[in-house]
């Protein structure tokens, strides 16, 4: 893999307006399990397919079975950044990204310090009343016995994009004109399964594309670079 981590730091080097696309696999280094892997959520036999629990239809009819699988399974408030997301936030501090697409949920990327970041998908670290909109955060959702109430009595919801669930359009946008602007996308811990999220990838027409993956990617990218192995592994050998 050396000469696949020189090519990189050269690229790097060679950049001004990095932007890095992520997913599960950036957070899989942080301990928090992902959907589609060998050992991810979707092996798992529960009575219900993940994919229908966290769905809105789901969160709508069997709010309490939502909550017992979004709290044991999505909510891991102990995990800490790992090599990947540190040096993604070195890279922030020193000019060259410029945007951190996530599809994660997990807010770990500012826990390492990186303040410009999209979350496409939502974050467990804010959650809202539905009748009258008062904030809560990740703790008083996790601690709460069965379904999270505000005060008001109504029910708490994460802001998360459940299946069923459009994206937010401020957040592709942001998203899209990022990409289009970028100098190098860094795809990462992802397998661009997910749509809309994986076609952000077509608006880029920088000069470098690299993807970072331990599995083959489902879309076809035209990438420079390719390197099959865990994120955290191969940025924490780069230099900044």
């Amino acid at each position: 893999m050396n000469k696949e981590i020189e090519e990189l730091q050269e690229i790097i080097d060679d950049s001004e307006n990095i932007v890095f696309f992520g997913g599960a696999g950036v957070s899989t280094e942080s301990n928090i399990p992902d959907f589609r892997s060998a050992d991810g959520l979707y092996q798992q036999k529960y009575k219900y397919s993940p994919e229908q629990i966290v769905s809105h239809t789901f969160f709508k009819r069997n709010t309490e079975g939502f909550y017992e699988f979004y709290k044991e399974k999505m909510m891991f408030l102990d995990a800490k950044p790992n090599a990947a997301h540190k040096k993604l936030a070195e890279l922030e501090q020193a000019g060259k990204l410029k945007a951190i697409i996530t599809q994660n949920i997990d807010g770990l990327h500012q826990a390492a310090g990186s303040k410009n970041v999209y979350e496409i998908h939502g974050s467990i670290h804010r959650n809202y009343c539905q009748k009258c909109g008062k904030f809560y955060d990740a703790a008083y959702v996790k601690n709460s016995k069965g379904v999270p109430h505000c005060e008001c009595g109504g029910v708490i919801k994460p802001d998360v994009v459940l299946y069923e669930e459009s994206l937010d359009e401020n957040m592709i946008d942001k998203s899209i004109h990022a990409i289009s602007q970028a100098d190098t996308l860094i795809i990462g811990g992802t397998s661009l399964v997910v749509y809309p999220a994986a076609g952000f990838v077509d608006y880029f027409r920088g000069k470098h594309l690299v993807v970072i993956n331990k599995s083959d990617t489902a879309k076809s990218v035209r990438a420079e670079l390719t390197i099959a192995a865990p994120i955290g592994e191969v940025l924490s050998q780069i230099t900044v």
